[in-house]
């Protein structure tokens, strides 16, 4: 589940520039160091053209992960590993004011979740 989320988030990363709510970020728009003071997690994020970098750690748990995030279109394709090792990929797609989340955790397990403006299914 907290896969699912991140790829949400670095879908948020690569359209608005900015996800972690909870965080305190510096640098500039092409690469950014984030805190998010909630979880205590650490993002480096960096923007070239159409694609987005994710690297994230939590120093208190030695936990690491990694995304990226290609913009083609209206679909942005998320691969990445998660803090356990293991891959994984998905893509999102914008169709007006919905987008279509899908792809395979890094348990294996596909997913597959609409957004518009009154939540997500």
């Amino acid at each position: 589940m907290r896969l699912k989320l991140l790829a949400v988030a670095a879908a948020a990363l690569t359209f608005s520039g900015s996800a972690l709510a909870q965080s305190n970020c510096y640098g500039s728009d092409s690469y950014q160091t984030c805190r998010d003071t909630q979880t205590g997690n650490n993002y480096n994020i960096q923007r070239y053209g159409n694609t987005t970098n994710l690297q994230g750690n939590n120093p208190s748990t030695g936990s690491s992960w990694n995304q990226n995030s290609q913009s083609i279109g209206n679909t942005t394709y998320h691969r990445g590993n998660s803090a356990s090792g293991n891959s994984w990929n998905g893509t999102s797609t914008q169709i007006g004011g919905t987008t279509i989340h899908r792809g395979i955790d890094s348990d294996g397990n596909m997913y597959n979740k609409t957004c518009n403006q009154f939540g997500c299914n």
